[in-house]
C-alpha cells in the first residue's frame, strides 16, 4: 500500500475536539498512518483571535495526540498577510513533506489550490459549538462549558497558564466584553 502523507492545517485556538475528531478520521483514510498538524498564523498571539503562542498550541496539541498515541509531527506555518504566493513557499519550507492538504478555511484551499496542492476538507464535528471562537467566548464569559470542549490535556494546560484570564482580558482589551462581563 503506498503511503499517503497528510498535512492537516488550523490555528488551534484553542485545540478542540473538533480538531481531535478530524485529526482522528485524517488518520482513518486510506494509506495514512502519520499526520503532520500544520498550526496556521503561528506569528499571532495575544490577540482575542489568536490568544495562544505558537509554543503553546505546539504543547497543547503534543499533549493531545501523544495521549491517545498516534503518530504525528507538527510544523508552525506564519502568516504573510494575505499574500498567498508568499505563503505556499512557507508551508513548502516551515513544514515536512506532505502529498495532500487538509483543511476547512477557504483562503487555505483556495491559496494551495491555486499551486495544484490537492487540498480536502474534514467532516465539521459539531460546528456551532466545537469552533475556536465560540469556545475564546465562553472563556471570556466565565462559562465552564468551555471545559467540555476541549480535550482535557488541553483544559488542563488553559488552567496551568493562566489562559481563561488572558483570553477574558484579551476580549476586554479589544472591546468585544465590557470591563464589567
Amino acid at each position: 500500500m503506498i503511503q499517503v502523507r497528510p498535512l492537516f492545517i488550523g490555528r488551534f485556538q484553542p485545540v478542540h475536539l473538533g480538531h481531535l475528531s478530524a485529526i482522528e478520521w485524517v488518520l482513518k483514510q486510506d494509506g495514512v498512518d502519520r499526520v503532520i498538524v500544520g498550526i496556521g498564523s503561528s506569528n499571532q498571539s495575544f490577540t482575542f483571535k489568536n490568544p495562544f503562542t505558537a509554543g503553546e498550541r505546539i504543547d497543547m496539541i503534543t499533549e493531545v495526540l501523544d495521549s491517545i498515541n498516534v503518530k504525528y509531527s507538527v510544523c508552525t506555518i506564519p502568516d504573510t498577510g494575505g499574500l498567498a504566493s508568499i505563503w505556499f513557499s512557507y508551508v513548502r519550507n516551515y513544514c515536512p513533506s506532505f502529498d495532500l492538504i487538509y483543511s476547512n478555511d477557504e483562503f487555505t484551499k483556495l491559496a494551495l489550490s491555486y499551486w495544484k496542492i490537492p487540498v480536502f476538507n474534514t467532516p465539521l464535528f459539531n460546528k456551532d459549538k466545537l469552533s475556536g471562537t465560540n469556545i475564546r467566548l465562553l472563556m471570556a464569559l466565565g462559562k465552564e462549558e468551555w471545559g467540555s470542549l476541549v480535550p482535557e490535556p488541553v483544559r488542563e494546560f488553559i488552567e496551568r497558564i493562566n489562559g481563561v484570564e488572558r483570553v477574558r482580558k484579551l476580549a476586554v482589551i479589544e472591546g468585544i466584553l465590557k470591563n464589567d462581563a
